[in-house]
């Protein structure tokens, strides 16, 4: 997992990156949980999606937003970090310009951001949400949802219930052909805390599937 900084709207931006030797390979990017409650790439759940990727021959890139770690800049509450993800996705796609699939994966206030990076890149052709904060952030920018994907969060989950991730995907407009899933984890908390294996083998589950479908297993 070599270190790699790279230039971002308020300077340089710390990040981890796998870069897969297969010719063109597909590729994800991860967005870690809020930065002022200690949020930063190495959290637990964005680092076992980064080995899901990683195994399944994606060159994958996980980044700390400005502000986190040795990423310059303060946090913005959303604007400069969607920013800090578009300049990510830009750099990981300017070596491994021959993928033909990409994805992003997000985490509570990662999935936020992710989603919103979502409606403005349309080569994103997958999405796993995990944990978002359907109760603190607004979501009607999905109309319609632009690509399949997956929602997931903790059966115990006490900042946002199932029931409001539920609302929110029941609530989503989708394009012909598009379907967006949800998976509840039993007995897991916001944090997936003691569930991480759990987590990973429902997304790794449905990503397998997309995969599968797309012809690339």
């Amino acid at each position: 997992m070599p270190e790699v900084i790279f230039s971002g709207p308020a300077g340089r931006i710390e990040a981890r990156y796998h870069h897969s030797k297969a010719a063109g390979s597909p590729i994800a990017i991860l967005l870690h949980p809020h930065p002022t409650f200690g949020g930063t790439m190495n959290n637990p759940i964005v680092h076992a999606m980064y080995q899901m990727f990683q195994s399944r021959g994606f060159s994958v890139l996980r980044f700390n937003f400005r502000g986190v770690g040795r990423s310059q800049g303060v946090f913005e509450n959303g604007a400069g970090e969607l920013s800090d993800a578009a300049s990510a996705l830009d750099w990981l796609q300017s070596f491994n310009r021959e993928a033909k699939i990409c994805w992003i994966a997000g985490v509570s206030f990662g999935a936020w951001i992710s989603m919103q990076l979502l409606m403005r890149r349309p080569e994103i052709s997958g999405f796993i949400s995990v944990a978002p904060l359907a109760k603190h952030y607004d979501f009607s920018f999905l109309a319609p949802c632009p690509a399949s994907g997956l929602f997931v969060n903790g059966e115990k989950d006490t900042v946002t219930s199932p029931e409001a991730v539920h609302s929110l995907v029941s609530k989503l407009k989708t394009q012909k052909g598009i379907t967006v899933e949800h998976k509840v984890i039993p007995g897991a908390n916001h944090f997936f805390q003691d569930k991480i294996d759990e987590l990973t083998k429902t997304c790794s589950t449905y990503l397998d599937k997309r995969l599968a479908a797309e012809g690339q297993l």
